[in-house]
């Protein structure tokens, strides 16, 4: 498999958890091992989309056990004869192989992937920070000799990126050194909260200047944060930013 990857450094491998749970998208070429008609390979492509049970591969990571997994879409770009060029948009944890194998079980002729490009995962694109390791190692080559650091930042990108799609409540700048030492967001210390949050979602704790301060679980919905005026709304789980890069005002 070639394509998107993202990698953190240092501690931005803080928000890999972030990005765990966010969607993929791919494109494929799924080979058939027998002649199906377009009309009918097309149909079993849209049977496969929404909700499908999928288990894992012999050869994968994790526990061989039934799953639920989402399919956003799955669209056939062309077909030429046994070979099927296919996008598709799905949820995290899902194995395209074995999407690919089980369609060909229905078709009737069987089928396994023979290639897979991943060109998105969760805010990461190909057409958008995706650079290769010769470009890091370019843009390091430069660094060293120049001490520029813009060449760093055409090929690092800020850890923000990654909760780019996590809803996100912006914070107090009194409130954030407390955040930093573990502490739980309380409803005093927010500003600013987007709308659509619900009960045990993940969401991104920033500064007012978008700074990633922590990660952590929604105990209440955007609606009912909005009307109480007291009481902690958001366990911290994961700290990202260093203490003391604000200034302690709690006691």
């Amino acid at each position: 498999m070639t394509g998107v990857l993202p990698v953190a450094l240092k501690d931005a491998t803080k928000v890999i958890q972030a990005l765990l749970k966010a969607g993929k998208e791919y494109v494929g070429v799924m080979k058939l091992h027998g002649d199906v008609s377009e009309k009918r390979v097309k149909d079993v492509f849209s049977e496969f989309q929404g909700k499908i049970y999928q288990k894992p591969p012999v050869r994968a990571s994790v526990k061989r056990a039934l799953r639920v997994r989402t399919i956003y879409y799955l669209d056939v770009l062309e077909i030429e004869e046994r070979n099927v060029l296919f996008k598709v948009g799905c949820e995290a944890g899902t194995y395209i192989r074995k999407l690919v194998h089980d369609m060909g079980k229905v078709l009737g002729c069987g089928a396994h992937m023979q290639e897979l490009r991943r060109i998105r995962a969760g805010p990461f694109t190909e057409d958008e920070g995706m650079v290769t390791l010769h470009d890091v190692l370019y843009a390091y080559s430069v660094w060293q000799e120049t001490e520029n650091i813009e060449i760093l930042r055409k090929v690092i990108l800020p850890m923000e990126k990654a909760l780019e799609l996590l809803p996100k409540i912006f914070i107090r700048d009194s409130a954030v050194d407390a955040i930093c030492h573990g502490a739980h967001l309380t409803v005093p210390g927010i500003t600013y909260i987007e709308s659509g949050i619900k009960p045990k979602d993940t969401v991104a704790i920033l500064t007012l200047k978008g700074e990633a301060v922590a990660l952590g679980k929604a105990l209440a919905s955007t609606e009912e944060i909005l009307k109480a005026t007291h009481g902690i709304v958001v366990k911290t789980e994961r700290v990202l930013m260093p203490r003391g890069t604000y200034p302690k005002l709690w006691r």
